[in-house]
């Protein structure tokens, strides 16, 4: 006979498990669905060499390519238009990867804001240095934001590499 107490610690495991699997696909593909159109905005970046921020004016159109899973983002400079790029982001067939980097957190804070955050081991820095490489994925109601962290292997501190930040054209 199988004792109440582990069927029950099976049973809510399962659930756990069966309500994350259900609500992770939808939502990660809704979170990237609510930023279709055109953002304007800024991007500011740590300078490699003298470790100063730098901010520049950058835009960015969003589209849903055709029914998939995929999000072209035509990232816009008009000072430095030969800067200008086209970036896609793949949600995996699960929800839990964005571009094969496996989402670390979801969370919606007090003020509305949801958040994705994915983790993954990468090089940074002029010296391309073995690192944790963070990037947080945040929309408002009409705001969105991407960051980029980075932890050196040999340090314990984070440091912030840039950080889009924009707001929805109307």
């Amino acid at each position: 006979m199988i004792p109440v107490k582990f069927l029950t610690m099976c049973t809510l495991m399962l659930l756990a498990t069966m309500a994350g699997a259900q609500n992770h696909v939808p939502t990660t593909q809704n979170f990237f669905e609510k930023l279709d159109g055109y953002w304007q905005g800024s991007l500011t970046y740590t300078d490699y060499s003298s470790g100063k921020p730098y901010t520049m004016k950058a835009d960015v159109e969003i589209k849903r390519i055709g029914k998939a899973s995929k999000f072209s983002f035509s990232n816009i400079y008009p000072n430095e238009k030969n800067a200008n790029s086209v970036d896609t982001i793949i949600i995996s067939a699960d929800g839990k990867y964005i571009n094969q980097t496996p989402i670390k957190l979801q969370r919606t804070l007090a003020n509305g804001t949801t958040e994705l955050v994915t983790e993954e081991m990468g090089e940074d820095g002029n010296d391309n240095k073995k690192a944790v490489i963070r990037h947080t994925y945040s929309i408002g109601t009409n705001t969105y934001r991407k960051r980029k962290d980075v932890k050196f292997v040999d340090d314990t501190k984070w440091l912030n590499r840039h950080e889009y930040s924009y707001k929805k054209a109307l």
